[in-house]
């Protein structure tokens, strides 16, 4: 008997629209890092940190940064293990973009997140930030580095098409 649940088709980074804002997503299970690029998607900037309470309230709160910011579309963190098979917590990410897909009519891609959380972390530490400030900013920060991984994906691309 076939799995007859709908699946959720990724988007791949070819799908997302040729310009506007893209918005990226660290999930983690107590907080969703969120960052943004710029109108020409060269660079991803940090926006806001949220801390996870239902995923209705985490979906109003990223509604409003989306029309606040004019997003175009999404890159959601893909969790990865490091043999680059999918694990529990890839499962869980995908079931969050499911269940966004149906508050948002954006394309959400992933883009692999291996080790994003701690290079962020390892350069934090390099530049004497405290543990404290490290805790505050750490996931906005990684999804900042998931965007600027994407985004430079993207450049190259277009890129290669000149």
């Amino acid at each position: 008997m076939q799995d007859e649940t709908p699946q959720f088709p990724p988007s791949p980074l070819a799908d997302l629209p040729k310009s506007g804002r893209i918005m990226g997503l660290d999930l983690g299970t107590k907080t969703i890092g969120v960052a943004i690029s710029d109108g020409i998607r060269l660079t991803a900037t940090p926006l806001e940190t949220i801390r996870r309470t239902k995923f209705g309230l985490d979906a109003v709160r990223l509604c409003e940064i989306i029309a606040e910011n004019n997003i175009a579309g999404i890159i959601l963190g893909l969790p990865l293990n490091m043999d680059g098979s999918e694990g529990p917590r890839v499962q869980s990410t995908r079931a969050f973009a499911r269940n966004l897909s149906t508050k948002i009519a954006l394309p959400i891609a992933f883009w692999d997140e291996r080790l994003s959380t701690a290079a962020v972390t390892r350069t934090l530490i390099e530049a004497d930030v405290s543990r404290a400030k490290r805790a505050k900013v750490v996931d906005k920060l990684a999804a900042s580095y998931i965007l600027q991984g994407a985004l430079d994906n993207l450049g190259l691309d277009q890129d290669r098409t000149r």
